[in-house]
């Protein structure tokens, strides 16, 4: 009886495995389960009877095959459900060619995030985020600024023209270039909005320095600008020294020094202490009267002040980098560490 019991699980086994192996849907495979697991018609039941009628010191040892049977064959139908419920469908209709897609496999480039966090820390001041183009016009990148024609600012060596003016197109204003500083957006903001204003403008400036662990060719900048009725330099020193701390902790130190800039008088520098050494982080001031009457503001009934931070150096500071150009490589092995 045992030799015929073990020959009748055996043949249970096989049969039902290779049903299992060879259901093409989970339809099929659900015959299957029916036809071999049923409770109540099903072929399991059949074996079950095959104990019943064994002698009873064969029992333990049939009820012990019947068992590693029953769970091999249940194994084997769970798998084959797993597979048989993936979405073939959508997976094959994936193009390989496209570009990818997953979203695990990219992340906020650091200085991204930087200006990102820039914007979250000064919007809770009641600043709004402004924007200008990159291509500028000589007015707005220096005449509207204050800066006058021999100023070492607009040398043609120190920015990069990409047009000049033409005989009788308006002289110098009508120049081109990629603009030098964010201030250019203070002006186009001015020029359309009456006071008061408070924005910041974050994006992009372009100089033709010498390219070294702290400067770059290219760079970030974000421009403040606060105008009202009653600005004074202690509001700029305030917002300057809360945004700092906002940003590198409330154990950093920031210094002013007096400074020259020709759309800001009085003006300042504005460092902070990195590294055991005056990291200088941009410049700043109250808003030139000239400056403001160069977009129709009365300087007699309102203030204001202006400010330009580098967002590569916060930058560095938040994340310990030591040199500028890590941030332009493009080497996924330094990007990846963000």
């Amino acid at each position: 009886m045992t030799a015929d019991a073990q020959a009748a699980f055996a043949s249970y086994k096989d049969e039902a495995l290779a049903a299992i192996a060879s259901a093409s849907s989970e339809d099929a495979l659900e015959l299957v389960r029916v036809e071999f697991l049923g409770k109540k018609r099903g072929r399991l039941k059949e074996l079950q009877s095959l104990l019943g009628q064994a002698d009873p010191e064969q029992r333990p040892l049939l009820g012990k095959s019947f068992n590693q049977v029953q769970a091999e064959v249940r194994g084997a139908l769970e798998e084959r459900q797993g597979v048989l419920a993936r979405p073939v469908a959508a997976v094959a209709a994936i193009d390989v060619t496209l570009p990818g897609s997953q979203p695990v496999i990219g992340r906020r480039h650091p200085i991204t995030k930087t200006m990102d966090d820039f914007k979250d820390i000064v919007g809770r001041m009641g600043f709004r985020v402004a924007t200008g183009p990159e291509l500028e016009d000589d007015h707005h990148n220096f005449v509207a600024l204050n800066i006058p024609p021999e100023h070492p600012a607009r040398d043609p060596l120190e920015n990069f023209y990409l047009a000049t003016a033409l005989a009788g197109s308006g002289g110098d204003d009508a120049a081109v270039l990629m603009r030098s500083q964010t201030s250019t957006v203070q002006i186009r903001v001015m020029e359309q909005t009456a006071p008061p204003v408070r924005i910041v403008s974050l994006g992009r400036c372009y100089r033709p320095d010498t390219i070294d662990a702290t400067h770059h060719c290219m760079f970030h900048q974000m421009e403040g600008l606060m105008v009202d009725t009653d600005v004074t330099m202690a509001d700029l020193k305030t917002v300057l020294k809360h945004f700092a701390t906002a940003f590198l902790g409330d154990d950093v130190s920031v210094r002013f020094r007096p400074s020259f800039f020709p759309f800001t008088e009085p003006s300042v520098e504005v460092d902070v202490l990195w590294r055991d050494r005056w990291l200088e982080l941009g410049g700043a001031g109250m808003v030139d009267p000239n400056v403001l009457r160069h977009v129709g503001f009365d300087p007699e009934e309102v203030t204001g002040f202006a400010f330009g931070l580098g967002i590569e150096r916060f930058c560095m500071m938040r994340y310990q980098v030591t040199d500028i150009r890590r941030f332009f490589e493009n080497d996924v092995r330094f990007l990846s560490q963000f």
